[in-house]
């Protein structure tokens, strides 16, 4: 069962937070699955036109915060392209974050940490997918342990010269963001994190996070671990604590998950993914569910 008011919920009832200077709401998208309907299988592509359909409907919906990379992609679909083709020219609003380190070739083979001098073509080519002349947000993903300031500092060069608005990090440590903070402002962190998946470092990361106000940014917070591959019919792995806050509710197990996600603090942003127009009203509707404090409780002991 769903919320009741699935197809009326704006994204603007999850609440605001800053990147830098842009002001989204707390309930994203995250554009991975627009492509195909499981995470980097090139043999799977979605509809295109359904694709496009989805993203004008997260827009419609309020949703101003689009997450994305120029690795996203399957044989037939880009998500930067479909992105493209679907709001540009884009609403002042809308903020797009996009994140480079990783890349993939032609084949879908992943491709070595890009160095240093390799990230601005990585920053040029998201540029050129989206249509734009600058990003809002770029975040560097990391591949590992070990120092980012070459990487980091690279990318601060490309903020200055205007070509990147704000920076991030992805899949870091709390060191990493210590280092990169002494190199240019960190407006943002996206680790693993959901009520199936909750790292230790992701939780340090969160707690700093909301000391510093900087936006916390879950990824997999719906799938959890080892669901990434490929949508789960909704409740499949989900235990007692779940069901039964969602049957309290009126709401589906991944709503609940997603609003357990944004009530881990007001600097949590939420960017669930999907290609199917009914989970994404159904996403963006977890943006009005406000769980009790017993309910919380319960959740964080479910694991």
């Amino acid at each position: 069962m769903t919320t009741k008011t699935t197809q009326t919920v704006d994204a603007a009832a999850a609440g605001t937070w800053t990147l830098g200077d842009r002001t989204v709401n707390r309930l994203g998208f995250g554009a991975m699955r627009l492509t195909g309907s499981a995470a980097f299988d090139l043999g799977s592509s979605r509809d295109r036109e359904q694709s496009i359909r989805v993203l004008r409907r997260a827009v419609e919906l309020g949703v101003d915060h689009i997450d994305t990379a120029a690795f996203y992609f399957s044989r037939l679909r880009s998500a930067n392209e479909l992105i493209n083709r679907a709001l540009a020219p884009y609403p002042d609003e809308l903020t797009i974050v996009t994140k480079v380190g990783p890349g993939r070739d032609a084949s879908g083979a992943w491709l070595s940490w890009a160095t240093p001098g390799q990230l601005r073509g990585q920053v040029e080519e998201n540029l050129r997918q989206l249509g734009r002349d600058h990003l809002d947000v770029v975040n560097l993903r990391l591949n590992g342990p070990g120092p980012l300031s070459d990487h980091f500092g690279a990318l601060a060069e490309l903020r200055e010269a205007g070509l990147i608005r704000h920076l991030g990090l992805s899949n870091i440590g709390p060191e990493h963001l210590a280092e990169a903070q002494a190199i240019a402002p960190v407006v943002c962190v996206q680790n693993r994190y959901g009520l199936a998946s909750r790292p230790d470092r992701s939780g340090d990361l969160l707690r700093i996070c909301g000391e510093q106000g900087i936006a916390f940014v879950p990824f997999f917070a719906i799938a959890g671990e080892g669901r990434e591959g490929g949508a789960a019919p909704d409740g499949a792995g989900d235990d007692d604590a779940v069901l039964a806050v969602a049957r309290a509710h009126g709401a589906t197990p991944a709503q609940v998950r997603l609003a357990w996600t944004l009530g881990q603090g007001g600097h949590v942003l939420a960017i669930p993914g999907t290609g199917n127009p009914d989970h994404l009203a159904e996403n963006v509707a977890a943006g009005a569910l406000r769980l009790t404090a017993d309910e919380m409780a319960l959740l964080d002991a479910a694991r």
